[in-house]
């Protein structure tokens, strides 16, 4: 804490001084420092020590175990080619919806969210539900493969496959913000130059785009590279292990006794996401891609005839890469027993009486993750609001350095912060207590994971607002409790609400967290999900995935409506 009082004195020199910023940035410093860094350099601790001592021991029996370099293999190649059908599908969806004259692309751009905000167990239990010889869909329209067909998804094509649907929404959102920066005036003066068809495109709004593109490629990768939810529904029954499914077997299997070797696997997993994000910064410094002044007419190209074609192939896209699967879902939630045919005369509501009414685990689990995602938004919500205005008001040295902690938790897979979690909380030093296998780890863990979600908004937001109305307010003669209440967090409100809102979407579903951190009693949503699909109950897994779907599009249109009292740039799908 003295240093961190000296590196301010330091700034102190070189900045304006603000008394109140100065004395809240210590107070925001410790909680950053609990959930973001501690956990892993506890992590790092775990897999270079042995009994306290520096050893390579873990290190070298996991680098030596063919199992490590399989596993690896099979994360690179479902990670590299689902960013490529993540990259294939957001791309085109961008380019379309942000530079054509295509029509309803509020509606468009609303339904293609959808997958992102699904949990990724649910996509793997609705494509599984509906490509399988048991499918409910297909078996009710006589369409189903012969009974004993493979599962085709059980496989990395399949793994990949999903993968890239479940991430296009990333692509497309950093894409698409970088296509409604693309002057008009630019590409006709390059079509005045000579420039048409491919050599425009190639030449002209690929390289001024591409900043964009690689930003969403690198974020797809390591997002599909930490994936737990598709992985593990797809490769465990098919046999086909990653390195988040191996750390998960090994967990299930050995419990705390793996951990040093977990801690090796998951830094391994850590070290490929960070070289993920090192190449994207490389690749973006290579070259200038800046536009000079402020867009004037964002490029909007007429289609002409082609337009209604275009339109119907990308509605036709999002009814199959979200609507069948859905419905397949439904229908088997539906049926009496799993690999019934479905009809009129035998569809049933008694998974939903099961999952509603009788069963303990899941009225617990919308419980447990009730309280997990609401608690999670409040109060990183109570955090985000005096560390966004420290940030944007105080950028000194150290306030930077805090703006790049918050982002490590969530950069690095989910299963790293897990096993950091783990490690750190299994036994508290000094305080001596344990908070493994209760909710408490899991709710730190959410903190950790979500805190630059509910923070992006927030410093958005204060950025939006100009320093006068503070300055001039204090002129007058208001305190800082006045301006508090009167100015800056009226104006703030409607952000941070955004943000709570994304977080509470979020951590309802979550499972790449809490699946190593959950015990009996401490199920969340997306383990029960998970378990249920597991020991064989796929009729109630998809009544609870139902539900859970339900209350996604649900909250999701009630923050599309509200949108237009939020500050423009909140919503993602939005700005």
């Amino acid at each position: 804490m003295q240093a961190v009082g000296r590196w301010l004195a330091a700034s102190d020199r070189h900045v304006g001084g603000n008394r109140f910023s100065d004395r809240l940035l210590p107070l925001l410093f410790v909680p950053v420092i609990f959930i973001s860094v501690l956990p892993m350099l506890r992590l790092a601790a775990e897999g270079l020590f042995v009994q306290g001592m520096p050893s390579l021991d873990y290190l070298r029996d996991v680098m030596q175990s063919s199992q490590t370099w399989r596993a690896t293999a099979h994360s690179l190649y479902t990670a590299a080619l689902g960013t490529a059908i993540s990259v294939l599908i957001g791309g085109a969806f961008a380019f379309l919806v942000a530079l054509t004259d295509i029509r309803a692309k509020a509606a468009l751009v609303f339904c293609f969210m959808i997958p992102m905000m699904i949990p990724p167990q649910i996509t793997a239990l609705a494509w599984v539900q509906l490509t399988g010889p048991s499918s409910a869909l297909l078996n009710a329209i006589g369409m189903a493969p012969a009974l004993g067909s493979p599962q085709p998804l059980y496989s990395a094509e399949g793994i990949a496959l999903l993968l890239g649907i479940q991430h296009a929404s990333i692509v497309f959102l950093t894409l698409r913000a970088n296509l409604r920066l693309l002057p008009r005036e630019q590409v006709e003066a390059a079509r005045l130059a000579g420039a048409r068809g491919g050599r425009l495109w190639w030449q002209v709004i690929l390289p001024l785009t591409s900043p964009g593109l690689i930003a969403g490629t690198a974020m797809a990768f390591v997002t599909a590279l930490g994936n737990f939810g598709i992985q593990a529904m797809l490769g465990i029954p098919g046999n086909y292990i990653t390195l988040p499914t191996l750390i998960y077997r090994k967990l299930s299997s050995f419990g705390p006794a793996a951990l040093g070797e977990v801690s090796v696997l998951a830094m391994l997993i850590g070290v490929i996401a960070v070289l993920g994000v090192l190449l994207h910064h490389h690749l973006l410094g290579k070259r200038d891609y800046r536009l000079m002044g402020v867009v004037g007419r964002p490029l909007d190209i007429r289609l002409g005839a082609r337009r209604v074609i275009v339109e119907i192939a990308l509605w036709a896209v999002l009814i199959a890469i979200l609507v069948v699967p859905l419905m397949a879902l439904v229908a088997t939630s539906l049926v009496p027993a799993f690999g019934v045919r479905l009809g009129i005369d035998n569809f049933s509501f008694d998974a939903f009486y099961q999952v509603l009414f009788v069963q303990p685990a899941t009225i617990r689990a919308f419980h447990n993750s009730l309280i997990l995602s609401v608690g999670a938004a409040i109060v990183l919500v109570g955090i985000c609001l005096p560390l966004a205005y420290v940030i944007v008001r105080r950028p000194t040295r150290l306030t930077k350095l805090v703006n790049l902690l918050v982002e490590i938790p969530y950069a690095l897979p989910g299963v790293v912060l897990a096993i950091a979690c783990i490690l750190l909380f299994i036994r508290i030093p000094v305080l001596d207590i344990s908070l493994y296998g209760t909710l408490a780890i899991i709710f730190v863990a959410y903190l950790a994971r979500f805190l630059i979600i509910a923070l992006r908004p927030v410093m958005n937001s204060f950025m939006q607002l100009d320093p006068a109305l503070e300055e001039a307010a204090q002129a007058c003669g208001a305190g800082l409790a006045r301006r508090l209440r009167d100015i800056l967090l009226p104006l703030a409100a409607p952000a941070a609400a955004a943000g709570a809102l994304l977080v509470f979407l979020t951590a309802f579903n979550e499972l790449t967290v809490s699946a190593l951190l959950w015990s009996a009693g401490n199920e969340t949503l997306g383990v029960l999900i998970f378990n249920l699909d597991d020991s064989g109950d796929s009729v109630l897994a998809s009544a609870v995935a139902v539900l859970v779907v339900g209350v996604v599009i649900a909250l999701m249109t009630g923050f599309q409506l509200a949108s237009r009292h939020l500050p423009k740039g909140v919503i993602p799908w939005q700005s």
